[in-house]
């Protein structure tokens, strides 16, 4: 068979989304003998209207019979619940709040997934993410880069990804811009063509967060406290706000003299502090209070693409996803998995459970999980 993929079985995880039908595709133009696979992560309420792995599966096995693959149903929801829900509702429980996401790429879909696909018979694996792979002849080990539309770029969520899992991965829309993917897609006549991005977790959908969180983790209310250290409300939970957080508070038009930081009586309320041995939630007025602005943070379970940390140096890091890389630089920490990032710039609502992932200009080395 023509092409660089000479016949070599991939297995691709078909979501039901756009992305990674259009991967699919573009292996199978390039010779390689391909086999879809749908993962089903989550069954609790899976008949709900926010979160249907059953459309999912249709979508994808209708793009499969375009394409001309064969698709497989996999159930991971065991796996799922153990390695990933588990450790989420634990991180919520203690105050913080985790990035499912990455726990999910590193425990579902980049091992449980790619143990599954070798047990096919296949040499290697593939997803719709927006990253790409390259082995450095140099070092001899592979890289993992960002995507190439810096506007989905994925990286951020795949930084826990080790040499093993990126030699068995390939990541070819990774390589494209949405826009080009979206239009193969259309060229093609990929049923799922004009299908919106998924936004919300997996099992969590675009349901309201804390109404599905009060199902798992008990409410314990306590004092809201301004900067002053003056009660203005009260709280459900620590659980259920996250650092920055500006919707939901319940204080919204309150006015409280003398607290103000950049702003009136009216200024929006975020997010600050939460103390967890007095159970009270700290909140301030104003976007740019110096309590959401840090210079540095400490991270912790630390994780690095290349199987070693990188030489303390200047680098950049996000921490969160959404966000431009900021300068900064690495420390070694306290333990051999943690490590501390100083910023040159003040950085916004630094949240502790969120990942830091550090990055040398599209290469993306690593990281970890913030704890202060």
């Amino acid at each position: 068979m023509s092409g660089p993929g000479k016949g070599q079985r991939v297995v691709v995880g078909l979501s039901g989304g756009v992305d990674s039908a259009v991967t699919a595709w573009l292996l199978k133009q390039q010779g390689f003998q391909v086999i879809g696979i749908f993962m089903k992560n989550w069954e609790d309420d899976d008949d709900s209207e926010y979160c249907s792995s059953n459309i999912d599966f249709v979508d994808a096995a209708a793009a499969a019979d375009v394409i001309g693959i064969e698709i497989e149903h996999v159930n991971f929801a065991a796996e799922y619940k153990d390695r990933v829900f588990a450790e989420f509702l634990r991180e919520y429980s203690s105050g913080r709040t985790p990035n499912p996401d990455i726990l999910c790429n590193a425990e579902i879909k980049f091992k449980a997934f790619l143990d599954h696909a070798m047990r096919l018979g296949a040499e290697k694996i593939a997803t719709g993410h927006y990253a790409r792979v390259r082995l450095n002849p140099a070092t001899e080990r592979h890289e993992l880069l960002k995507g190439l539309d810096p506007a989905k770029d994925q990286s951020y969520f795949l930084h826990r990804l080790n040499q093993a899992q990126l030699a068995n991965t390939l990541f070819p829309v990774g390589e494209l811009l949405k826009t080009e993917v979206r239009r193969i897609a259309l060229d093609i006549g990929l049923p799922n063509a004009k299908k919106k991005d998924s936004t919300g977790i997996c099992f969590i959908g675009e349901r309201p967060f804390r109404d599905f969180l009060n199902r798992f983790i008990a409410k314990e209310p306590g004092p809201i406290k301004n900067d002053k250290g003056h009660t203005i409300g009260e709280h459900v939970g620590l659980s259920f706000y996250t650092l920055g957080q500006r919707q939901g508070l319940g204080i919204g038009g309150l006015k409280v003299k003398g607290v103000q930081r950049g702003g009136g009586d009216h200024a929006p309320w975020f997010v600050a502090r939460k103390d967890i041995p007095s159970n009270t939630l700290w909140v301030v007025q104003g976007h740019d209070h110096p309590w959401l602005l840090s210079k540095t943070l400490t991270a912790q379970n630390a994780s690095w693409v290349a199987g070693l940390a990188p030489a303390p140096s200047a680098l950049a890091a996000k921490t969160r996803y959404r966000q431009a890389d900021a300068p900064c630089n690495l420390r070694g920490g306290a333990a051999a998995d943690t490590f501390e990032l100083s910023f040159s710039e003040q950085q916004w609502a630094v949240t502790p459970g969120q990942s830091a992932v550090l990055y040398q200009g599209e290469i993306c080395l690593g990281g970890g999980v913030i704890a202060n």
